[in-house]
């Protein structure tokens, strides 16, 4: 199915809510343009904010989990929610968002999107605000420095005085702050990458898998080297406004079966790598 991008203003990280959505928001839909009028209801009655879509907020971008490639939102995180709404019997339409409001639900709150997807750790602090479907992938942080930094690990990293970087409102900026740093924010993953490469910073922290894509890149694994794999127990979850139980168990049974049945491997193989042990 064709995906139809519409651009509008650039987000800036300190808009509120109200701002944010006046000003307008990238749009990605997957699949033709819906022409519908208002909310309805998906198979097995679980309610839609647009009737006949499944509308996911995401924050791009953030490969492997999500990304726009050739005019297509694509990763590990769309091609499970492709799994929710196929089994709810109408298409996955992406909302791109700023960040800083996932975990306060604004999104889903204000009946813009049905859930949230973006690569997000499930915290006690974030539950307060929306609820959480089953986890649907163990995380871990990783530390990415320039090689002419000469950092070998955080402890290092403080040791000589280098600046530290991370993406705004995630927990790799929590755990940075936690451990005594004050981390260079940025909006997105693309301006963390862009931080490094610029001189910005002399590392960052952020997740693994998606350290994993960057150095895929040869010129970026010419200059970047991961110098320690920082295990935080973290887990991900898609998120869904508070006390929305069609949707959630939804969510739940899609994520199991795939587990069950082998369509989690094969997505996670796709996008991520080998599948662990510990996940199969």
């Amino acid at each position: 199915m064709e995906v139809t991008v519409t651009r509008t203003a650039h987000r800036i990280r300190n808009l509120t809510t109200a701002a944010a959505t006046a000003a307008g928001l990238l749009l990605v839909a997957t699949g033709c343009s819906s022409g519908d009028g208002g909310s309805g209801e998906a198979a097995g009655g679980v309610p839609v904010v647009k009737k006949g879509k499944l509308t996911t907020c995401t924050h791009l971008p953030y490969p492997p989990f999500q990304s726009e490639q050739n005019g297509k939102v694509v990763g590990f995180d769309v091609s499970l929610i492709d799994l929710v709404a196929k089994n709810l019997k109408i298409e996955q339409k992406i909302l791109d968002t700023p960040f800083e409001n996932f975990k306060t639900g604004a999104f889903l709150n204000s009946g813009e999107c049905d859930l949230a997807a973006a690569g997000m750790t499930i915290t006690d602090e974030r539950k307060k605000n929306v609820d959480f479907s089953v986890p649907y992938f163990d995380a871990t942080q990783a530390l990415l420095a320039t090689k002419k930094s000469g950092v070998t690990s955080l402890a290092d990293l403080k040791a000589k005085g280098k600046k530290l970087g991370a993406q705004a409102e995630t927990t790799g900026e929590s755990y940075a702050t936690g451990k005594g740093f004050n981390p260079v924010a940025f909006e997105s993953s693309d301006a963390v990458l862009n931080g490094l490469r610029t001189g910005q910073v002399d590392a960052v922290v952020i997740d693994y898998p998606v350290v994993q894509g960057w150095l895929k890149d040869k010129a970026n694994a010419d200059q970047f080297a991961l110098v320690e794999n920082i295990s935080t127990g973290e887990q991900y979850g898609f998120s869904v406004k508070k006390g929305n139980t069609k949707l959630l168990a939804a969510l739940d049974k899609a994520i199991t079966d795939a587990k069950a049945d082998g369509t989690y491997k094969k997505i996670y193989e796709q996008w991520i790598g080998p599948l662990p042990k510990a996940q199969s």
